[in-house]
């Protein structure tokens, strides 16, 4: 009996399809067959024996995942053929298994169409049982969801796909990395990546929380001797943009901070001019800049501050 599904040829997966589902039925599905290549899929079937019930639900997922392929694909618009989902392929496994998280059973189905049948198999074995079957079920009616349906939720996931972490970031240790992805982004971008992991993935987004420094947690997490030593550290005519947006008494406290000759020296005029957003932003990410360098130095354990535990001045 066979029992290996991966040590099937290709006429044998066709010849295991003829046996399943009947000669005539199968030939109205694969157009194009020949009557010399018919007869060798005969041929093929005779000599192969008896066939395990799961070689034959493996061969009919597959040709099932390619005929939904298909049927996708070989919708038109006036430019072509519609694509909505071939940004898939520049996703790896952990990616896919990423992008599906926590969608529904008719999305996961919809995208398992898309795929090779290994990327199918890998996904289907992923999910939870109960899962599993529930997108198996919506596997056989994807021909009703009107093609207006299958854009939009290609256009949703392929929003999606782009804050997905990275290759690394899947790796031991990837929060750090994640982390250090975000810093070099913009604020705008940072927000919302970080929006879509705190909603796709809790526990990754506190994770990453524990290494993702902002000035924000500089301002409301660290302690005042550390704060000290930042405004040391950037310069003078910056300090007045980065405290753009902070009330009346933060600043003071922090001009407080300065030694009494910087003191003096502070900018007012500037720090009550309306700045550019991009501005207030650069001078806020030289203070991370600051504070990564000297928790780089050893002057603290940044994971520590961030994670919550108490300080103690």
């Amino acid at each position: 009996m066979i029992k290996d599904y991966q040590m099937l040829s290709g006429i044998q997966k066709v010849a295991v399809l003829f046996s399943v589902v009947g000669e005539s039925l199968a030939m109205s599905l694969i157009k194009g067959l020949s009557k010399t290549e018919v007869r060798k899929i005969r041929s093929t079937l005779k000599s192969m024996g008896a066939i395990s019930f799961s070689v034959k639900k493996q061969v009919m997922e597959e040709f099932y995942f390619g005929f939904l392929s298909e049927q996708f694909n070989d919708e038109k618009s006036e430019d072509g053929p519609i694509q909505p989902f071939e940004f898939l392929t520049a996703l790896n496994d952990e990616q896919l298994i990423a992008l599906l998280d926590k969608e529904d059973p008719p999305v996961i189905a919809m995208i398992l169409a898309q795929l090779e049948p290994d990327k199918k198999m890998l996904i289907l074995n992923k999910l939870e049982p109960e899962l599993k079957g529930q997108v198996l079920i919506e596997l056989g009616s994807l021909e009703g969801i009107p093609l207006e349906g299958i854009i939009e939720v290609g256009a949703r996931l392929k929003e999606k796909s782009t804050y997905l972490p990275r290759t690394a970031d899947f790796s031991r240790g990837g929060a750090k990395e994640i982390a250090d992805m975000l810093s070099g982004m913009s604020s705008g971008d940072q927000e919302r990546y970080m929006q879509t992991l705190q909603n796709e993935n809790q526990e990754l987004y506190a994770s990453v929380k524990t290494f993702f420094l902002t000035f924000d947690d500089i301002m409301e997490k660290f302690p005042n001797d550390i704060i000290r030593g930042l405004l040391n550290e950037v310069e003078l005519d910056i300090l007045p943009i980065a405290f753009k947006g902070l009330d009346e008494e933060k600043v003071k406290e922090l001009k407080d901070m300065l030694p009494g000759k910087k003191q003096a020296m502070y900018n007012d005029d500037l720090g009550e001019k309306p700045q550019p957003k991009r501005e207030v932003d650069n001078a806020r990410k030289l203070f991370v800049d600051a504070a990564k360098a000297q928790e780089k130095s050893g002057a603290f354990n940044l994971e520590d501050i961030l994670s919550g535990g108490e300080m103690v001045e």
